[in-house]
Order: structure tokens, then C-alpha cells, then sequence
């Protein structure tokens, strides 16, 4: 509370220049590293935000035991795996992840439901250490195309069965083989 001028207070009392704060001075972003505009940058690598992205690492055990991994598989890797792509799915509709972002994922790299071999030995070196390095988890969410993260679970299970399942992902000449 301030002082009334015509009470006198003695020196010690007295507000010091040392606890005055001084007026910031101007900022502008000029770090290499600083973002400008106003929306994020897109591109290789910077992924795709969204809201409470780490839930699906929550949800993604629920599916433990229930993925069928073959010879050269991990279900650690499987999980690791799916996660990435349920994240993808959710940030696509700017939601969180929900159980069908898991389900999506499982169904549409044949580790639920009746899959064709050659899906089966299509994912095997994809998701080879998926559980240790997030390139592999990016390659991953990466290897869906940009369509098929619009559709149902039910729907990818249908294309699948029809021996579509080449058309649910996008062409990628960067394949992750471990």
C-alpha cells in the first residue's frame, strides 16, 4: 500500500531503485528454430498434432495378447505400432484417440481378423523395431494413405477381405526394413 506524501518514513523504508522493474524491451522472433505465421509447419518428419495424443499409448494395452503376431513379429512392436497409426487417425479428426483409432490400425495391418499372407509378410519388416525408434512408428503412420484414415474399421475389413488391401496404403519408395 502506498505512503501518503506528508507522512515522513525513514530511509530504510523506502521503496529501492533495486526492486523497481525495468520495462522489457522490444522481442521479435529471430532464432532459427522460431515459428512464424500462423499455422505449423507441415512436411516429412513434424508429424501431425492433436489433442491428448498419449491416451492411445493407454488404450493400446487393452489390445495386449489379442494381436496375432507371426514368427519374426513382437507383439511390443505390434503395439508400438498400432499406436502410432491410431494416433494418426485420431490428430486426423482433431480428437483425441479413442478404442475404434486402435481397432482401425489392428484390422488394417491383419494383426485382427482373418488377413492375406501377403499382408501378413508385407508388415512383418515394417514394423521390425517399431517399440525401440520413432522413425519406424513415423514410416508406419506415414505408410497409410491419406483416405483410408477417413474410413471406418468395418470398412477396412471389407476391403481387405476383398484383396484391396494395396490400395489402403500409400506408395512408398522409403520402406523401413529394420
Amino acid at each position: 500500500m502506498t505512503q501518503p506524501s506528508f507522512v515522513p518514513i525513514v530511509e530504510s523504508d523506502q521503496v529501492r531503485p533495486a526492486y523497481r522493474l525495468h520495462t522489457p524491451e522490444a522481442w521479435a522472433p529471430s532464432r532459427p528454430s522460431e515459428l512464424r505465421g500462423t499455422t505449423p509447419p507441415t512436411g516429412r518428419a513434424f508429424g501431425r498434432p492433436g489433442p491428448d495424443q498419449g491416451y492411445a499409448l493407454k488404450l493400446v494395452r487393452s489390445f495386449e495378447g489379442r494381436l496375432a503376431v507371426v514368427a519374426g513379429e513382437s507383439e511390443e512392436d505390434a503395439l508400438a505400432g498400432c499406436g502410432a497409426v491410431a494416433m494418426r487417425r485420431a490428430a486426423v479428426f482433431g480428437r483425441a484417440p479413442v478404442v475404434f483409432d486402435i481397432d482401425f490400425a489392428a484390422i488394417l495391418y491383419g494383426f485382427v481378423g482373418d488377413a492375406p499372407d501377403d499382408l501378413v509378410a508385407d508388415r512383418v519388416p515394417r514394423f521390425r523395431s517399431a517399440a525401440h525408434h520413432q522413425q519406424v512408428r513415423q514410416a508406419l503412420a506415414d505408410h497409410v494413405a491419406p483416405a483410408t484414415y477417413r474410413l471406418m474399421p468395418d470398412e477396412v475389413a471389407e476391403r481387405i477381405a476383398a484383396g484391396a488391401w494395396r490400395d489402403l496404403f500409400a506408395d512408398d519408395p522409403e520402406r523401413v526394413d529394420g
